[in-house]
């Protein structure tokens, strides 16, 4: 969202390449000034105001600090809030390398335009091997890196919010120079004007003091003459022992709004003083199909109707408000095109699943790990064992379904939406309006829950559609049904393992094959377990279901398949499967001391109570280790969880609190999914259709959850809001295993004990 200022402010200096790039500062009438990285030397940040502050010209890419003439501090984050807080802790990595008190600092959503994508972020997705080990200790090739995947960033619309990147991308890389560049530019200032040595100044609180003179002013005294100076070739960054805000609990800057009920969400947005209708929508049941023939006869005929639409892909009411659009939708009796899959079950698709595994065997389908000589060593292996694991489609079901509100007119297009994409969104607007992308405003609101879901636009398109169809500025919003069947689902999977045991033991072979092409990649890799002879295999499948990202991506599958397979091989080999994993990591310091901090938490090998079983699993997912310790009692008609303990290693914690938070949050959904959803598919449609056959853990079957932060690596972050999910429904199995004996090797656990 934009901000207004009544005049131009001045172009900057121009200005050296630093070693990340280019460093650019503008000053804004009234004593503002605007700091950021550049891409470019050719684009001054001057030019920024007439994004965030008024004006006209074109803005620079990754320019996200302002200092307003209040002296407060405003963070222009180009990542959306969805609950997350990572919007909250990037701002504060800013304030602590700028030294600026926690009160003074705002926090602004950088506007979808196309001039604040993340090129740290795109580095992180597609190049992960050019970013710097920490920030600004970089080589010669930075301002070619940043200019190349800030332009692959802008072709993939990569304003994005996903896998857990902002704050190890764009907070540690970005950000936190930007504060750098800014308060070293600050000191210069005032040692020109109090004419003093720059050393001298000291900073805090967004104060600029000398002793020796006695002199002080804040920062925002200081802003015109600072955008004056030379920018530095490369501003120190802090290191550990000099931080203040970073790794403290912080409070985060979007919970007053949402405690005291102003919070905006994309289900609040919309113009104001306008005359808005509700729309609710139905589209084809099965992938695929069209929409053959519509009779709303009884629908034309219900109060508050203004217009039924046969859209082609969907059908919609448009009426006074929500309630009456979605009744009179009810009443419309529809038929749909025939489709190649309209006789697929979840059971066929299983078998076909299961078809390819058999067909790539020990040594067919796409290679993504081979070391060593697996299949050699199993044949010789004094143990084997062999298992096959299942997991569901699985839906995101955030809080607040899928909505977009949507004006188009006079060849303009307005949309109020929560998405993860904002680029790809307003691309999605545009498209069903029938205009250009840069005709269409997003307006920035705080997301419902995302978990993956909202990364893709087809919402906003259908909103734009019916927008430009009838005239009105139109609220869209789907109802749980709509949402439930309407998804981009999580894959369901079946993987196949082989393992080998030499005569002491030791895990000699590790075969895997499994249906789907993982995202990341990296999701089934063992690589820090020290087994020497490895194959991991996908086998192409055909998935009857529109796929997507769902929290934690492919390692939500590989951490149950991956965990609960060393777990059926440490009793194999009769070994506790603690001291089994630990013996395995002992050329992974970081996995070790995360695994033996959750056991050490969990009292791991004291007694139980008859009927309670102790399950562990570890998992490192968006470079963030996390191992779990879950508890179950079994003494009940089902399995109940009643603690789980967690170690995570993250790198450093940038706020603690935060990061405590999104683990228990991951924890509750990992457990969710284990033990109580999927997706199943009749005649080629979705069955479920809301929480009573898709259910949510409740507050009564919550664990208590301890969680415990090690920080293992401050130059080397990982992510939050993934990384604590992946572990849970292994370390529930194998509890349920140590209660029981009872091996769970497909999901939901509720099925077994129905």
């Amino acid at each position: 969202m934009s901000e207004g200022a009544d005049t131009k402010p001045q172009r900057s200096k121009s200005a050296k390449w630093t070693r990340r790039g280019f460093i650019g500062a503008g000053a804004l009438a009234g004593g503002a000034l605007i700091v950021g990285v550049a891409v470019r030397s050719g684009n001054p940040v001057g030019k920024l105001k007439a994004i965030v502050a008024g004006g006209d010209g074109e803005a620079l890419v990754n320019s996200w600090v302002k200092i307003g003439a209040d002296n407060l501090i405003t963070a222009i984050v180009p990542h959306c809030e969805m609950g997350q807080g990572a919007n909250s802790t990037i701002a504060q990595m800013l304030a602590d390398e700028m030294d600026v008190n926690w009160d003074n600092v705002r926090v602004m959503d950088a506007p979808a335009d196309g001039n604040y994508v993340s090129q740290h972020a795109a580095r992180l997705f597609v190049g992960p091997g050019t970013l710097p080990d920490k920030p600004n200790a970089v080589s010669f090739m930075e301002p070619t890196y940043d200019g190349l995947f800030t332009q692959v960033a802008k072709l993939a619309g990569a304003y994005i919010t996903g896998g857990s990147s902002s704050v190890r991308s764009t907070g540690q890389n970005g950000m936190r120079i930007a504060g750098a560049a800014a308060r070293e530019m600050l000191v210069a200032a005032a040692a020109e004007e109090w004419g003093v040595p720059a050393a001298e100044i000291t900073t805090q609180n967004a104060m600029l003091s000398h002793a020796g003179t006695g002199k002080s002013e804040p920062y925002s005294a200081m802003a015109a003459a600072a955008a004056t100076q030379e920018l530095p070739r490369a501003p120190k960054i802090k290191d550990v022992s000099e931080f203040k805000l970073m790794g403290t609990a912080a409070p985060r800057k979007d919970i007053p709004l949402k405690v005291d009920g102003t919070a905006m969400f994309g289900i609040d947005g919309g113009p104001e003083g306008n005359d808005l209708r509700y729309a609710a929508i139905k589209a084809c049941p099965v992938v695929g199909s069209q929409v053959a023939s519509i009779d709303p006869s009884t629908a034309k005929t219900m109060g508050g109707v203004l217009q039924i639409l046969n859209m082609g892909d969907f059908v919609a009411v448009v009426a006074d408000s929500y309630w009456q659009a979605q009744q009179a939708l009810g009443t419309i009796e529809t038929t749909y095109t025939e489709t190649q899959i309209d006789d697929l079950d979840s059971a066929q698709m299983f078998a076909n699943f299961s078809s390819a595994l058999d067909e790539a065997g020990d040594t067919g389908g796409n290679s993504k790990a081979e070391y060593g000589d697996a299949t050699g060593t199993f044949a010789d292996a004094a143990t084997k064992l062999e298992a096959e694991y299942q997991v569901p489609y699985l839906a995101h079901m955030t809080m607040e379904p899928m909505n977009c509100t949507a004006w188009v007119r006079d060849g303009k297009c307005d949309i109020w939406t929560g998405t993860q994409v904002p680029l790809m969104s307003r691309d999605g607007a545009a498209e069903g309006a029938g205009i250009d992308a840069d005709d269409v405003t997003m307006h920035s609101v705080f997301l419902g829950g995302g978990f993956g879901r909202r990364l893709t636009p087809e919402y906003t398109n259908q909103a734009a559609r019916l927008a430009k169809a009838t005239g009105y500025p139109i609220k869209m919003i789907w109802s749980r049904e709509e949402d439930t069947a309407q998804g981009f689902y999580r894959p369901a999977d079946i993987s196949r393992f082989t393992g080998g045991l030499d005569a002491n033991g030791k895990v000699i072979s590790w075969n895997n094959v499994h249906c789907t092409e993982d995202e990341p990649p990296e999701a089934p890799l063992i690589e820090f377990y020290d087994i020497a002879n490895v194959s991991v295999r996908n086998a192409e499948v055909e998935q009857p279901l529109r796929l997507g990202a769902w929290r934690s991506v492919a390692h939500s599958q590989h951490g149950f398949f991956v965990e609960s397979f060393i777990d059926e091989l440490a009793h194999k080999a009769g070994k506790d499967p603690f001291e089994f994993r630990r013996s395995l990591l002992a050329k992974s310091p970081r996995h070790l001391k995360v695994l033996e901090g959750a056991a050490k938490m969990a009292n791991w090998g004291s007694a139980l109570p008859e009927g309670h079983g102790r399950g562990i699993a570890i998992v490192r997912s968006f470079n963030s280790i996390v191992a779990e310790v879950a508890e179950v009692d079994m003494t009940g008609d089902k399995p109940r969880v009643t603690k789980v303990f967690c170690c995570v290693d993250a790198g450093f914690a940038m706020n603690p609190d935060g990061l405590k938070a999104q683990m228990e949050s991951g924890i509750i959904y990992g457990l969710t999914a284990a033990m109580y959803d999927e997706i199943t598919i009749k005649n080629g449609a979705v069955e479920q259709s809301n929480f009573h056959d898709y259910k949510m853990m409740r507050m009564d079957d919550a664990p208590q959850i301890a969680v415990q932060i090690i920080n293992g690596a401050p130059n080397n972050l990982g992510g939050a809001g993934e990384p604590g999910l992946p572990p849970a429904a292994p370390a529930l199995a194998n509890a349920i295993f140590a209660a029981t004996g009872q091996r769970i090797r497909s999901l939901p656990i509720a099925k077994h004990f129905s």
